[in-house]
């Protein structure tokens, strides 16, 4: 069954796509900056390699030092994104359908879905992302993206002040209820893996929110986005942390 099922995974393109542009207003050089021995960067690029149902990986990116430290890794970097979609207001959607365009006609291809592995999130792995490629396959999908739950930040809990005064901000909270009890569970979008079907990417110029979109639930031992300094910092602790179990 699990053979078949394979079969079936591997008749469909699958390209994942890195973006790694080198602004980075919050921490200088973020995506090549070492954690835990290596380049961030190298924490995705060695988890995509991995993977037997990715047909093919880049990285995308307008920064000559990244396109080198990336191919060190083993990873492809084939071009240099345009300075237009890489500045503060270009969207991650443009970049993708300049990677798809690109690919698709220098291998004279058709994708059937892309994958894009954020490199802020270093602790996904790759059977986080063969997990989430084989639901988008089995399921018919739009697209896949990874979520985790949030413990302490339910949306009842989040309030508005109008006037000096406390309101609920969309979910009537329950007086005095504890954090186990909150319901309906609630999720947000963990910044690491996405899936989507190539067509939903380049004609829908979306990476999620259809009414076919479906959620890949992070463990919370995965779930990190290094954007600032202190998220440096926690990342190495959460790597020592690991380091200790093993």
């Amino acid at each position: 069954m699990e053979r078949h099922w394979l079969k079936n995974i591997m008749k469909n393109k699958i390209l994942a796509i890195t973006l790694a542009r080198g602004g980075s207003k919050g921490v200088r050089n973020k995506n090549i900056r070492i954690l835990n021995g290596i380049p961030l960067i190298a924490h995705t690029i060695k988890e995509a390699l991995k993977s037997k149902l990715i047909d093919k990986y880049i990285v995308s990116t307008d920064s000559k030092k990244i396109k080198l430290i990336s191919q060190k890794f083993n990873a492809e970097a084939p071009f240099l994104r345009p300075k237009k979609l890489s500045n503060d207001k270009a969207t991650s959607v443009s970049a993708l359908q300049h990677a798809v365009n690109w690919m698709e006609k220098k291998e004279h291809v058709k994708y059937d879905y892309v994958i894009e592995l954020m490199c802020t999130n270093p602790f996904k792995t790759v059977f986080d992302i063969d997990s989430i490629i084989k639901k988008i396959i089995k399921t018919n999908a739009d697209s896949v993206i990874a979520v985790h739950k949030i413990e302490d930040h339910h949306p009842s809990r989040i309030k508005k002040i109008i006037n000096d005064k406390i309101y609920d901000f969309c979910i009537k909270e329950k007086k005095e209820s504890r954090r186990q009890e909150l319901r309906p569970f609630s999720y947000i979008r963990s910044g690491s893996i996405y899936a989507l079907k190539r067509d939903y990417l380049m004609k829908a110029n979306s990476r999620y929110g259809s009414d076919n979109s479906r959620p890949y639930i992070l463990d919370q031992n995965k779930v990190i986005n290094i954007d600032n300094e202190l998220d440096f910092v926690t990342a190495e602790a959460m790597f020592n942390i690991l380091k200790n179990k093993n």
